[in-house]
């Protein structure tokens, strides 16, 4: 099973956040229950067959040679039941006729041969169907899974930043694409039952039509509280997804390496307990209680149906002291019923099992519609040529989860060749104009240009020509060599290279095998870095990558004082031995006073720029914020 995905909201660990109804019931649920509780278990049976052609084609593309084996071999399993029955009232006629014992027996048995053939054959029809069936279901989840992996790695990055696009993506790998296999599984066992079912209905038909209503009556209401159950179910389960998708996450950090440390030290291990039991329990009761409805449900729909039996065999009772059915034939209908009430309580199961499934997949079939509609457009401009100018103008940019803009009016440009630096204090908007600049997010009003032209109409390829060092970089559970190329591929030069210019190359020589470590503890071979020595590997990744554009987030971050000097000595030496722009994000500023052009922002906005000089003698936010840093360096009494 996959990982759910973590949401980009904090995760507060406060009781009454945790406590509060509206956080883990939100009204967009209670409205969704209530258009649920409104449309008719009718409307819901019109709607499978949609979910089971939609089913059936992903099993299709999977493999349409097993999908028609099935599919060939449940139906002929079906009919072989029905000519086994018709051999069963031969094998009756003979043994109730006149004569011996003896001679009975041996009337009955070229009837009783052929039972028995036709048995074993169904039972070897019926083995090629599960064998059909099980590399069907394994194949199907294999595309589906790949379908949304597929769809999530071309999503824009906005759309991770989107609750409700999070909950939605939860709920598909949670459950939804894995329900795919099993409405295949459980549409052909339908098919199947329902061809068996029609079969034994001729069957009773022939001996008498009045068995026909009786038998539907039997079935209908252990049916009925079947799809009853699967709805009850279904909407506790989508009431719950917020909820267990954050009790994922604390239970994720309390068993994560990265997170321990911190953990212990804050001594938080109680209050996350608490936070976790507390969504468990509501969880629970919420099962509980669903457990509970489910179970008074399907026992009236047990009582009825056993009345319903009860009733069909009272009939037939009376049919054969009426005379107007023979001992023989009424025999046949016995069996006849019993098989047919098996095949309709099949039909009924498995009904209700595409019904469930359908549910479940409708998510997965949710969530890919609307990843569709967050993919990024199709270029109508041919790929970039090598940079000249970047432009941003007048651009606006807010989060899905914010009322506020982080980006307003924002007007930035980057020649080639040109070192640009974005400063500002914290929530400033600067790494939300980094991510406008690498194309990983489109201005809600403005533009981003590439020499001119529209990222938009670009397309992702623009991307092929920028490279990102990322502030919140990813430990990749790969090798070393894997963390800084990021493809399977190796140039050793380029390697080498991004490595001397980062520093990497210190982290490497230690590492027990090179480049061929593998940088994951939860593996045997696997190595642990520090927090500097993993940024040295997100610097180099930066450099290794041959783009005009260098995008550098907070690189120092976690850098000694001696790798910080590095870095920023061998940034300007790479942009001056590739001709690339670097636009460059810091607290540092001592390190953007070689910039070429310098952005102050605030609140969203640029509210000066130009260069170190110029910004000083202006003596504005700029002049203060470096004054501030500088004196802090040079007259440690001036902070007591």
């Amino acid at each position: 099973m996959t990982s759910p995905p973590t949401t980009s909201a904090p995760l507060t660990d406060t009781s009454s956040d945790i406590g509060a109804d509206e956080e883990l019931t939100a009204p967009k649920w209670q409205y969704f229950d209530d258009e649920l509780a409104r449309t008719s278990l009718w409307a819901k049976i019109t709607r499978m067959p949609r979910l089971t052609v939609d089913a059936l084609s992903w099993a299709w593309h999977a493999n349409r040679r097993d999908l028609l084996t099935a599919l060939a071999a449940s139906t002929l399993a079906a009919v072989l039941s029905a000519v086994s029955l018709a051999s069963v009232t031969r094998v009756l006629d003979a043994l109730l006729a006149q004569g011996t014992i003896i001679e009975r027996v041996e009337q009955a048995l070229p009837a009783v041969a052929l039972v028995a053939a036709v048995a074993a054959v169904a039972g070897a029809v019926r083995l090629a169907a599960d064998w059909a069936l099980a590399r069907l279901g394994t194949q199907t989840e294999r595309i589906v899974e790949l379908q949304l992996f597929d769809l999530t790695t071309r999503a824009n990055l906005v759309a991770f930043d989107d609750e409700a696009w999070a909950d939605a993506m939860y709920r598909s790998r949670d459950r939804g694409l894995y329900e795919v296999p099993r409405m295949v599984t459980a549409c052909l066992e339908v098919l199947s039952a329902l061809v068996g079912l029609l079969s034994m209905a001729g069957v009773l038909a022939v001996l008498h039509p009045l068995l026909l209503p009786l038998l539907l009556v039997s079935v209908v209401p252990t049916g009925w509280a079947a799809m009853r159950a699967a709805r009850m179910e279904y909407q506790a389960q989508r009431r719950l997804s917020t909820g267990r998708r954050r009790r994922w996450t604390l239970g994720d950090r309390m068993a994560a390496r990265d997170s321990a440390a911190e953990l212990r030290s804050y001594t938080m291990r109680d209050s996350l307990i608490a936070d976790y039991s507390a969504l468990a329990d509501r969880e629970r009761a919420t099962m509980l209680s669903v457990a509970w409805r489910q179970t008074r449900v399907r026992a009236v729909g047990a009582l009825a149906g056993g009345a319903a039996t009860a009733l069909t065999y009272a009939v037939l009772g009376g049919l054969l002291v009426a005379g107007w059915m023979p001992l023989a034939a009424v025999g046949t209908a016995v069996l006849a019923l019993q098989r047919a009430q098996g095949q309709m309580r099949q039909s009924l199961h498995s009904l209700n099992r595409v019904y469930e499934s359908g549910l479940y997949f409708a998510d997965f079939t949710e969530f890919c519609d609307r990843t569709r509609a967050q993919l990024p457009p199709a270029p109508t401009a041919p790929p970039p040529a090598r940079m000249e100018q970047v432009r941003v103008h007048e651009a606006a940019f807010t989060y899905p989860t914010r009322d506020e803009p982080s980006l307003q009016g924002v007007t930035v440009h980057v020649e080639a060749g040109e070192t640009v630096a974005l400063v500002g204090e914290n929530g400033s908007g600067k790494s939300t104009l980094a991510r406008l600049l690498g194309g990983l997010y489109r201005p809600q009003s403005g533009t981003v240009t590439w020499n001119g032209t529209d990222y938009t109409a670009i397309g992702t390829s623009v991307r092929d020509r920028i490279s990102v060092i990322i502030q919140d970089h990813t430990r990749w559970p790969m090798t070393a060599r894997r963390n800084v190329t990021m493809a399977q591929d190796c140039d050793s030069a380029r390697l080498e290279e991004a490595a001397r210019l980062s520093g990497t190359d210190e982290v490497v020589a230690a590492l027990p095998q090179g480049w061929g470590t593998l940088l994951d503890t939860t593996f045997a071979s696997g190595v642990n870095l520090s927090g500097g020595q993993w940024q040295r590997l997100a610097a180099a990744r930066g450099f290794h990558r041959e783009a005009d554009l260098l995008i550098a987030d907070e690189p120092t971050s976690a850098l000694d004082a001696r790798a910080e000097h590095r870095f920023f000595t061998t940034i300007h030496e790479h942009a001056a031995r590739t001709g690339a722009a670097v636009v460059l994000i810091t607290h540092r500023l001592a390190s953007v006073r070689r910039a070429d052009r310098i952005y102050v922002l605030h609140q969203g906005r640029v509210v000066e720029h130009g260069t170190h000089t110029q910004l000083m003698e202006r003596g504005g936010r700029y002049a203060d914020l470096f004054t501030l840093q500088a004196r802090a360096y040079q007259d440690p009494e001036q902070d007591r």
